[in-house]
């Protein structure tokens, strides 16, 4: 963020660019900290599921937006060098794999009622 913030560019893009960086991270850590309560069991709802995907959706994203960054990038070794993407990917999947398993366990909470 630093450097971004020493450099020589329009100020208001500047600007923009710092909150954007507040906001993407405000979300990554909310996002963490949901998945971790709803994982540990202090936030289970019938709206939990739904949560859970949705964070999925976002993190996949996420990681289709990096690939193609990485691909369109002129850096060596992009894929490497640029590796956040492997991360979207994983949390996308665990997630994903998780409101699967939370759905099943929710029915069957309901189903033992």
């Amino acid at each position: 963020l630093d450097p971004m913030l020493a450099a020589s560019f329009d100020e208001v893009a500047q600007k923009v660019m710092h909150c954007v960086f507040h906001y993407v991270s405000t979300y990554l850590i909310l996002s963490s900290a949901a998945l971790l309560l709803i994982g540990f069991g202090k936030l289970r709802n019938s709206g939990a599921a739904l949560m859970v995907r949705f964070i999925a959706v976002n993190y996949a994203v996420f990681g289709i937006w990096q690939l193609g960054l990485v691909f369109s990038s002129d850096i060596p070794s992009a894929p490497t060098k640029l590796f956040q993407w492997t991360f979207f990917f994983i949390i996308a999947a665990c997630a994903w794999l998780g409101a699967a398993r939370l759905t099943e366990s929710t029915s069957e909470e309901s189903d033992s009622v």
